[in-house]
């Protein structure tokens, strides 16, 4: 049942409606706030009046669909139907607010002395700007290829600000900053920054935190058209093409559309936070956030060299690559391609599926008294052939058009690549899902040759009962400074607690000392024979 018609007569009736939306329920709330931006939409009241009533529902609107994105936020690729189906929501909620404030936007450039028209073209097109930004950070979020076009859309209410003298002209908002006003540019540079970041290479949790320094930062750049008389920048961003900032090497003579990025102001702000933070002033008194110093130092230091255009030249060198990887996911998969076979359990520990516990507590070893309680099923692990894009010393681009495994940012996985026989272990690094539905995928190898084990932790005392877990050894490598080390499923890791290890021609114990690689769902950590 569809709602009824909604007539927004004037700023009153409008201000009413937004006074009777309850936020305790986010998705009854998202749906009145869309039915109320469709009324906008299919009736525009005066300039003036569209702006203040949009204005009034920019927070609400923001919060239910901070709440939205939760549902598909930080989940594995492709997303299930409820998670699409929400992220189409949310995207759908950024698209009509841009639409909406661009309704706003008039065709004149304002009269100059007309200090509130001038003020007020600012605002809008603040908002043309942020939004068509929100459309494309919530894709970097869901790890989804951007839109045909977006960036031109960005370029295009950027050009109209500076255009019209107003890149620079103060703005208000509330939703970012209440405590200093900002500009069309900043705005307009606060996206340059996130993609810049290489934003498919971050966690969401990491993503956010970009995009929170990159919008407090960003009034400290300045845009600016090429000058004849300085050499050109490493970095450039074209007005008249659909991509970002990009290096200036790809492009051979840039025309009068082309505008370089100031960043010294920015490179002295970085240089000053990490300098504080290295005297052990904590990141939330300098307005970092709530995460740790070494967290926060980290990931400054990882953002100076784009943010600053500085050359960030490759570790290894890429190739370009045809072939075929074998991929798999999940300790249990990657353990049985690794050794070629299943991790065998005591007898005091074996595993049973959740329809076999199920059986087996209703009717007991009437199941199959044959076998009583020792189930053990054949194994059922996926393995896929991924096409490889490119490679380098450490790691793979792959790609491909139908996989069925769910792929985690940071997860670990099994690969053997296309020039080889053994299996290597890997994170994902880089994800993202195509608009055609394909995924791309980038890979960092773990150095040395895994080994398979089984694990499981003990007292001390002798060998554990527990179920063993799979697991993997890891030998050093010396020339690139890396100690032997051993994967384990995240949350198995205890400082200084003892494991059991089965397999690699012996059983032996291990003292875990220290955590050298976190990711999604592993930990690589150094240890001491016992």
């Amino acid at each position: 049942m569809s709602a009824p018609q909604l007539h927004i007569l004037d700023l009153q009736s409008g201000l009413n409606y937004l006074a009777g939306v309850t936020l305790t329920n986010p998705l009854a709330a998202e749906q009145q706030l869309m039915h109320f931006i469709d009324a906008l939409l299919a009736a525009p009241p005066d300039t003036e009046t569209m702006l203040a009533l949009l204005e009034k529902a920019r927070a609400p609107i923001c919060f239910v669909e901070g709440e939205m994105a939760k549902i598909y936020h930080n989940k594995p690729l492709v997303l299930n139907e409820q998670e699409e189906a929400s992220f189409q929501q949310v995207l759908s909620a950024w698209q009509k607010l841009l639409k909406a404030y661009a309704l706003c936007v008039q065709l004149e450039k304002p009269a100059a002395d007309n200090t509130q028209q001038v003020s007020l073209m600012a605002s809008i097109l603040h908002r043309c700007i942020y939004y068509t930004g929100m459309i494309i950070l919530e894709h970097y979020r869901a790890r989804r290829e951007l839109p045909r076009g977006i960036w031109l859309e960005m370029h295009g209410f950027y050009e109209t600000a500076e255009e019209w003298g107003l890149a620079y002209t103060p703005v208000e908002d509330s939703l970012e900053n209440s405590f200093q006003s900002t500009h069309c540019a900043a705005a307009y540079a606060t996206m340059l920054l996130i993609d810049v970041a290489s934003p498919y290479t971050n966690s969401v949790r990491d993503l956010n935190l970009i995009r929170r320094w990159a919008s407090m930062w960003a009034p400290l750049i300045s845009i600016h058209q090429l000058d004849d008389d300085l050499e050109i920048p490493p970095y450039i961003v074209e007005l008249f093409k659909d991509s970002p900032l990009h290096p200036s090497a790809l492009v051979e003579v840039p025309d009068s559309y082309a505008r370089r990025l100031d960043t010294t102001r920015l490179g002295l702000q970085i240089t000053n936070m990490l300098s504080q933070l290295r005297q052990r002033i904590s990141p939330s008194q300098l307005g970092l956030g709530e995460e740790t110093s070494g967290h926060i130092i980290q990931l400054l230091e990882r953002l100076s060299r784009p943010w600053t255009q500085s050359a960030s030249p490759r570790k290894f060198r890429r190739f370009a690559s045809e072939g075929v990887a074998r991929v798999t996911v999940g300790f249990d998969a990657m353990y049985f391609y690794l050794t070629g076979k299943e991790l065998q359990q005591t007898s005091s520990a074996n595993s049973y599926s959740r329809s076999e516990v199920e059986q087996l507590f209703t009717f007991g070893e009437r199941v199959n008294p044959e076998l009583g309680l020792n189930i053990n099923p054949e194994h059922t692990h996926l393995l896929e052939n991924w096409s490889v894009i490119n490679h380098s010393a450490s790691g793979f681009r792959l790609g491909s058009n139908d996989s069925a495994q769910k792929i985690r940012h940071g997860q670990l996985m099994a690969i053997c690549p296309h020039d080889g026989e053994r299996f290597l272990l890997a994170q994902a690094t880089w994800l993202m899902q195509e608009a055609s539905g394909g995924m791309i995928l980038g890979v960092a190898t773990l150095p040395g040759l895994p080994v398979g084990v089984g694990i499981c932790l003990t007292s001390g005392n002798g060998p554990s009962g527990h179920r063993r877990i799979p697991a993997f050894l890891l030998p050093p490598v010396p020339v690139f400074k890396e100690e032997a080390s051993l994967v384990l499923p995240s949350g198995t890791y205890q400082s200084m607690g003892i494991l059991d290890l089965f397999g690699a021609d012996r059983n032996w114990q291990l003292r875990m000392t220290h955590i050298i690689q976190h990711g999604t769902d592993f930990d690589r950590i150094g240890y001491q024979t016992l």
